[in-house]
């Protein structure tokens, strides 16, 4: 590739500074970590619900329906991981090795990433023990334990990955320049999963998804074990069949669940054989350049310094009030598809149908940045992402012109998506420039422990909120029947609307321009000087 072009690209100086090789090695970082974050962020609960059937009516985890104690492990393992993310930004601002505070994550979290991926997808659980109660709450426990132990795994490289994108650069163009492609090499690699994998599945479980005239025909054909039945038991030729098609049912069942387990097991183990050699590229091609040699701070230091970063906190709020923004993303967008659109593989479409908006979004940042600040841009963005969803909401999905209508705001929610993915980013970049410029301390540790705090609210509450409404919608994930379609549309859309709206209203009272951050970077290094 030329590299005029890339230099361009990333507002890089050849032979100075920061060089593409670099930034293209850190977004090929983001892209092996998407693929271990999107089978687990998109796939945990639907292997729980669908593949164990902690989601089949009459699954219990003590006093609790089955798909409400997984929503709650989501939402509670998520939060309490998020919360480890300040502790995991002090461990990195106290990291002092040969290859920098951030960089030897890369390396050092790799394989241990990979082993535990794999071990929340192991193929030992038996669905027909949840499905009758005799093992549902031993397996609901190992998996719980087992997905904990992960997401505290996940943290301790992803708080570091983040921040090393200011310790490459303290320019703020050049590093939301970097950002952006890194963003974008992660909306791709997280794409590659959410369209394929369920794919996979729903092809390789259509054989078991039989409808009422299968199961007709399949009637039609035993006949004379019916009349057997009848005969020997003293029932009703309509009693006898129906217990003969609940057998049916229950066969496919248990087979179906059985096949998606393994299913996940085999995704799970190729996506991490394809990650880990991308982090490792990314330590070996980059370069800290901004670090302190100062004494490493105490933890208890570090939470003071977050909360003098009050532009960082602004960030926070909004992330947190944004939790839900994008939950048509994340589990409930696959639910939906396959439960109410009966297909699986139209979860792809949806994700799909948002990246042109995002893909143009991602480009336009820089300039919308530069034109309308970083503030407004996302302010802006977000707002006209609540007005779509709520349009959405009143429109409907149960006929195909509403659903064509959908998807076209489904591309339009792009937009807000492909700008958030980038300018919080950049954004708290820049609230590190200022903590250093108000108290002469980097932090980019703590600081970008909010990112990652924030990505993993919005992904507990987006599963939390997917498996929720499972149970709202009346669905038995084992043999397919949905109560009530239009409650999941209404949980999944009017969350999403509120969400978005609430997320702009703390980004009033945002005060770094790019204007202001230059400048505080002059004045940092003058006072170094």
């Amino acid at each position: 590739m030329n590299s005029s072009f890339l230099h361009k690209l990333f507002g890089t100086t050849p032979d100075k500074g920061v060089q593409p090789k670099e930034a293209l090695a850190y977004s090929i970082a983001g892209f092996g970590q998407n693929f271990i974050c999107t089978i687990i962020g998109s796939y945990i609960t639907v292997f729980m619900t669908d593949a164990l059937l902690f989601g089949a009516k009459g699954v219990k985890i003590g006093a609790l329906d089955g798909a409400i104690a997984v929503a709650i492990l989501m939402l509670g393992a998520r939060v309490f991981d998020a919360f480890n993310d300040p502790i995991m930004g002090s461990v990195v601002d106290k990291t002092r090795t040969k290859w920098g505070k951030c960089r030897p994550y890369l390396k050092w979290m790799a394989f241990p990433i990979g082993i535990m991926t794999i071990a929340c997808f192991l193929p030992v659980f038996n669905p027909e023990n949840v499905l009758n109660n005799s093992e549902a709450v031993r397996t609901f426990v190992i998996i719980g334990v087992v997905y904990v132990v992960w997401s505290v795994v996940y943290t301790i490289a992803d708080v570091p990955y983040w921040g090393l994108s200011t310790c490459l650069t303290n320019n703020t163009v050049t590093r939301g320049n970097i950002l952006t492609v890194a963003r974008m090499f992660c909306t791709v690699g997280a794409g590659i999963v959410t369209v394929f994998v369920p794919m996979i599945t729903g092809n390789l479980t259509a054989k078991f998804k039989y409808t009422e005239a299968d199961i007709v025909e399949i009637m039609a054909a035993k006949a004379d074990a019916i009349a057997m039945m009848v005969k020997n038991q003293g029932v009703t030729a309509e009693e006898a069949a129906k217990t003969f098609i609940g057998t049916v049912k229950v066969g496919m069942e248990i087979q179906n669940a059985e096949l998606l387990k393994w299913i996940y097991f085999v995704c799970a183990v190729v996506l991490v054989v394809a990650a880990i050699p991308m982090f490792f590229y990314g330590f070996k091609n980059t370069k800290e350049r901004f670090t302190s040699d100062e004494t490493p701070p105490s933890f208890g230091h570090n939470l003071k310094l977050l909360f003098k970063n009050k532009e960082l906190l602004l960030i926070v709020l909004s992330g947190i009030l944004g939790g839900a923004r994008m939950v048509y993303s994340y589990t409930g967008g696959l639910y939906f598809a396959k439960y109410i659109l009966q297909n699986e593989g139209l979860y792809g479409i949806i994700t799909l149908l948002v990246v042109p908006g995002g893909l143009v979004a991602s480009v336009l940042v820089p300039w919308m940045s530069k034109k309308f600040t970083k503030k407004w841009s996302y302010i802006v963005v977000h707002l006209f992402g609540g007005v779509v969803m709520t349009a959405m909401y009143f429109v409907g999905y149960d006929k195909p012109w509403k659903l064509a209508v959908c998807a076209i705001g489904l591309v339009l929610l792009g937009i807000p998506q492909g700008v958030n993915n980038i300018i919080t980013y950049a954004m708290i970049g820049d609230t590190v420039d200022y903590l250093e410029w108000k108290t002469g301390e980097r932090g980019e540790g703590i600081c970008f422990a909010m990112q990652t705090l924030i990505n993993k609210i919005g992904m507990a509450v987006g599963a939390f909120i997917g498996v929720l409404s499972v149970s709202i919608a009346g669905i038995d994930t084992a043999t397919y029947e949905v109560s009530n379609g239009n409650a999941l549309w209404s949980v999944l859309i009017i969350s999403g609307a509120v969400s978005m709206f609430a997320c702009a209203v703390p980004m009033f009272f945002y005060t770094i321009t790019e204007k202001r951050q230059a400048e505080m970077v002059k004045e940092i290094e003058s006072r170094k000087k």
